[in-house]
């Protein structure tokens, strides 16, 4: 079964975005403060131009001389302009930095919070896509669009200030002219957040394609899927380029109409502007200047036209990343543990909902005793090991140790009692000591050591060497930790499947150094695995159909009779 990740809310990435803007509160309001004074600043040159046309059209007094301090005034004006405006960029830029790293850890942290349950049944592709892709485009937004957009927007606000105090009619003239911008604005932005939205899911969806191909590789040629697999593939990038296809047609109808529209405020100001100034109602230096403003209105107005494309497309990864703040937090408790007995009472478990794969297991396995349990492929077997390790919970019935629910201890208590061993283990890119500690984090160097020879690792001369390990040594890694945790139950789901002969040979015998004094749940694929054990349960359909020793379900007759026939034939 899988799931699908939530989607934050519009009204939850603006809590969200609010919240990360108040965590630097100082760089922001040192970002609004700086670039205002930046803006003003701007303005006086433009206003020193007008009084340096009208100077010279009258031509009254010292007109060299001040024309010449007209010009000295606008060009230290520009000056300052210049140095706020970086000052204000490098404040936001390293608000925006400090903001990114939030936003990572606050997803790394999700990510590692997220209960196995949940994560275990989530597309990779999913998850891949929110913590590389869409992290990556709200940190480059993050570090970029603060400072931008601030920037643009308060040098817009000033502009159009500037010009209503100027003339009057002229700044009318140019906001009504800005009309076209904002229904060009809202028209995109109505339609944006789906089609972003779309783009990031068909690119997940992609990626969770080709992460699956790539890693059951092995059971596809076995199987001869490699024209299904194809056939998938090409349909996600289908999905992929028409949601894509369909966001760029967005993007042609707001740039092409957003220039036009940017132009008009000039043109009208100009006509509208020689039209009063041809019956003497403004002076041709404002009538420059208003133009002047105008005309620098359309830098800070083409910034935001851009930054409000991307921050659609960084809007839905906002909204991707922060979802994970939806997923259901694990539903533990603070149970504890009176003894090491395990009991599953009249446990069923679905993954769907519609179809139980097990089906009314009882089971009581006493402290160490080896039981293993077999049947054939789809009866439930990885199942009842995730059950019985805590990593789902029965949908009724009950699945304990020492009579607390498993799947509601705390993960370090969990640990010490039991530990699931399968064919899969990851290693960290990282030290051998730190993948070590991940079991045992107060653990000595010594007790590392200890852990290391207990399963045969001879190899291992220095813990702080990277682990870049073969499977075999990659294994008796995950061994060790076993040792680290110390656990009282180890299941085990067939931990040497996937290993070649020579690699399974060496891992199971550091596997019988984990073994020794613990209660060990084998869940047997080859029937071999179970003919040592204290007590076999068979399951068929869901259903604990046999449980006895290898001797008492051989005489039997039954099912396990009849798979141990027919494997031996």
């Amino acid at each position: 079964m899988s799931s699908q990740l939530p989607i934050a809310s519009r009204a939850a990435v603006r809590t969200t975005a609010r919240r990360d803007l108040a965590a630097d509160r100082r760089a922001v309001i040192g970002v609004v403060v700086v670039n205002a004074l930046a803006a003003g600043a701007g303005l006086v040159a433009p206003w020193l131009l007008g009084r340096i046309i009208d100077t010279i059209r009258t031509g009254s007094g010292d007109v060299l001389g001040a024309v010449d301090k007209l010009a000295l005034g606008a060009l230290v004006f520009t000056v300052v302009q210049t140095v706020l405006s970086w000052w204000a960029l490098k404040i936001g830029y390293r608000f925006g930095e400090r903001t990114a790293a939030r936003v990572r850890e606050r997803f790394l942290q999700r990510t590692l919070a997220l209960p196995p349950r949940v994560a275990d049944h989530l597309p990779a592709g999913d998850l891949i896509a929110r913590g590389n892709t869409d992290t990556s485009l709200v940190a480059s937004t993050l570090r970029s669009a603060l400072p931008e957009v601030l920037v643009a927007l308060i040098h817009a606000l000033f502009l159009v200030i500037a010009v209503l105090l100027l003339d009057l009619r002229l700044g009318l003239c140019g906001l009504v002219c800005l009309l076209g911008v904002a229904a060009a604005v809202r028209w995109y932005v109505r339609r944006a957040r789906p089609a972003y939205l779309a783009v990031a899911a068909t690119g997940a969806e992609l990626a969770d394609v080709v992460a699956s191909t790539a890693k059951g590789a092995r059971t596809i040629e076995v199987l001869g899927l490699e024209e299904r697999r194809f056939e998938l593939t090409e349909s996600a990038i289908k999905n992929s380029r028409r949601a894509r296809i369909d966001a760029l047609w967005l993007r042609t109808i707001l740039f092409p109409w957003s220039e036009i529209a940017l132009a008009l405020p000039v043109v009208a100001v100009l006509l509208i502007g020689g039209a009063l100034y041809s019956n003497d109602l403004i002076s041709l230096g404002s009538v420059v200047t208003a133009t002047v403003y105008l005309r620098q209105l359309i830098g800070p107005l083409d910034t935001l036209m851009l930054w409000i494309e991307q921050l659609q497309g960084a809007g839905a990864s906002y909204a991707r990343v922060e979802g994970l703040a939806d997923v259901p937090a694990d539903e533990r408790s603070d149970a504890r543990t009176d003894g090491d007995r395990i009991r599953v009472e009249n446990a069923r478990f679905s993954y769907t909902g519609d179809r139980d794969v097990l089906r009314g297991i009882d089971l009581d396995v006493q402290p160490g005793e080896r039981l293993a349990i077999v049947g054939t492929s789809g009866a439930g077997k990885s199942t009842l090991a995730r059950l019985l390790a805590g990593l789902d919970r029965p949908h009724t019935g009950a699945v304990t140790i020492g009579g607390a629910p498993v799947a509601d201890l705390p993960p370090d208590e969990l640990r010490e009692h039991v530990v699931l061993v399968t064919q899969d283990q990851h290693i960290f890119h990282d030290t051998l000591r730190a993948n070590l500690l991940i079991a045992k984090p107060a653990a000595t160097d010594d007790e590392l050591y200890a852990a290391l020879r207990a399963v045969g690792a001879d190899w291992a001369q220095s813990l702080d060497a990277d682990a870049e390990l073969d499977d075999a040594s990659a294994q008796q890694v995950s061994l060790a930790r076993v040792v680290l945790a110390d656990p009282h139950t180890l299941i085990l789901d067939e931990a040497t499947a996937l290993l070649d002969p020579r690699t399974a040979r060496q891992t199971e015998q550091s596997l019988a150094a984990v073994l020794r004094g613990r209660t060990v749940i084998a869940i047997a694929h080859r029937l071999q695995t179970a003919h040592d054990a204290d007590r076999i349960g068979v399951l068929e359909a869901g259903r604990l159909v046999e449980l006895g020793t290898h001797a008492e379900l051989v005489a039997a007759n039954g099912v396990y009779g009849r798979l141990w026939r027919t494997w031996h034939s």
